[in-house]
C-alpha cells in the first residue's frame, strides 16, 4: 500500500482562502469622561507592539522584546493557536519521539489484520501477531514482575537450526513462555523460540489458538524435525507433566526425560543440543497437594492445591513474584556422529543423561547463587 500523505496540524486552513494580509484592529470608543488615547492618570498609554509580519500579538502575550527576540511565554503555557505543538508534544511524551512511525505502522498493522493481508505457516505461526502483540503482552511479566535474568544466550548459534532442552516446573507452562520472550528479545540475531507442547494444549479451545500463533506446535518427533531442518530454534521440555505438576517438596529435582526422543531427533537432523536451567518458575505456584478426584473429573493431569488456589477463588492464580534466572549451557554438538546415530539406543540414552545432568547440575549451582527467592 502506498504512503498516504500526512497534512500536519498546524498548517492554517486559512490560508487557503483570502489574501493573508492582516485584518487591521477595530477602534474602541473610549470611554464616556476619558479623552481618547489617554489612560486614567493621564499618562499616554504604550503603543500596541506590531509583530515583523505585521500582526497584533494575542492579549496576555507580550510581544518581541528589544533586540528582536520572541519573549517566551510562561512555563507550561503554550502560545494560543499552537493546538499542533501541544498535541505533538502529548504524543512525544506517551509513545516517544517516534511517534508518526508508531501511529503509522500500528493502523497498517490493524488493516492487514481486518483485511486478511498476513501470512502464517503449516503450523499456524503468525510472526507479526507474535512480534508486534503477544511478546509485547508478556514482556512486562517478563522485565517487570519475574525481573527474569538471562545468561548464556550466546550459546544458541546464530543461524541454523537447534534444540533448547529445559527444565519444567511452576504448575502452569509459564517458564516456557518466559524461555519464549528471552530467546526472542536478549539474542543478538533475535531468534524466535519453537516450542513443543502437549497435546493437552491443543484441546483447550482459546488456549489452542493462542499457542499456535506463538508458533508452538505438537510434540512429536515430526514435526520438529521439519522445523529444526528448516533451521528453526526449537525448545522442548522432556520432563512434561511429571515435572510441571511435581510436588513443592520436589523443587528442582528433575523427573525423568523419557525415552530421549529429542536426543534421536537431534541426531538426525544434525543440530545442536543447548541445554537449559530456569530458577525461579518452582515458586510461583508451590504445590502442596493433588486433588486427583478433581484431575479425573476435569480431565487433566493434576489439579493442583497450592497456599491460595482455589482458596483465594480466581486470586489465587495470580502467581508470586519470584526472581527468575534463565541459562543457557554450552552446546552439544551432533554433527559428528554417523547418520545411523539415531538408531543406536545406547547412544542415545547415554546423550539424554548427559543433558540431564547438565541441566541438573546448573540448576545446583543457580540455587547456590540466589540470595532469595524473591530478590
Amino acid at each position: 500500500m502506498a504512503d498516504a500523505k500526512v497534512i500536519p496540524f498546524d498548517e492554517d486552513s486559512r490560508g487557503r482562502r483570502g489574501s493573508g494580509r492582516p485584518r487591521p484592529a477595530r477602534g474602541r470608543t473610549p470611554a464616556p469622561g476619558k479623552a481618547a488615547g489617554k489612560t486614567a492618570d493621564g499618562a499616554q498609554p504604550p503603543l500596541a507592539a506590531v509583530q515583523e509580519d505585521g500582526t497584533v500579538p494575542p492579549p496576555g502575550i507580550p510581544a518581541q522584546a528589544a533586540g528582536g527576540r520572541p519573549v517566551e511565554p510562561p512555563p507550561g503555557q503554550d502560545p494560543p493557536g499552537d493546538l499542533a505543538g501541544a498535541l505533538g508534544a502529548v504524543a512525544d511524551r506517551v509513545l516517544g519521539g517516534d511517534w508518526e512511525r508508531k501511529v503509522a505502522s500500528g493502523l497498517a498493522f490493524l488493516r492487514r489484520r481486518v483485511t486478511g493481508d498476513y501470512e502464517v505457516d503449516e503450523f499456524g505461526y503468525d510472526a507479526e501477531l507474535t512480534d508486534q502483540v503477544l511478546m509485547s503482552l508478556l514482556r512486562p511479566m517478563f522485565g517487570a514482575y519475574f525481573r527474569v535474568e538471562v545468561r548464556g544466550i550466546e550459546n544458541i548459534p546464530a543461524e541454523g537450526g537447534a534444540l533448547v532442552v529445559s527444565n519444567h516446573s511452576g504448575t502452569l507452562p509459564l517458564d516456557g513462555l518466559m524461555t519464549q520472550v528471552a530467546v526472542h528479545d536478549h539474542h543478538p540475531a533475535g531468534r524466535h523460540l519453537r516450542l513443543l507442547a502437549a497435546d493437552l494444549v491443543f484441546m483447550l479451545p482459546l488456549v489452542n489458538e493462542l499457542a499456535r500463533k506463538l508458533g508452538h506446535t505438537l510434540a512429536c518427533a515430526e514435526d520438529a524435525e521439519v522445523l529444526l531442518e528448516r533451521g528453526e530454534v526449537v525448545g522442548v521440555m522432556p520432563e512434561g507433566f511429571k515435572g510441571l505438576g511435581k510436588p513443592f517438596a520436589d523443587r528442582y529435582k528433575l523427573q525423568r526425560f523419557g525415552r530421549g526422543g529429542f536426543v534421536a531427533t537431534a541426531l538426525k537432523t544434525k543440530v545442536p543440543i543447548v541445554p537449559c536451567s530456569v530458577v525461579g518458575a518452582e515458586e510461583i505456584y508451590p504445590m502442596v497437594g493433588n486433588s486427583r478426584t478433581m484431575a479425573r473429573l476435569l480431565g487433566v493431569p493434576y489439579f493442583p492445591l497450592t497456599p491460595t488456589f482455589p482458596w483465594l477463588g480466581p486470586a489465587g492464580l495470580v502467581p508470586l513474584p519470584t526472581k527468575w534466572v534463565i541459562q543457557f549451557g554450552e552446546p552439544i554438538a551432533t554433527d559428528g556422529y554417523p547418520p545411523e546415530a539415531a538408531e543406536d539406543p545406547m547412544l542415545v540414552f547415554n546423550l539424554t543423561d548427559q543433558v540431564r545432568e547438565t541441566i541438573q547440575h546448573t540448576l545446583y549451582e543457580l540455587l547456590v547463587q540466589r540470595r532469595s527467592v524473591f530478590f
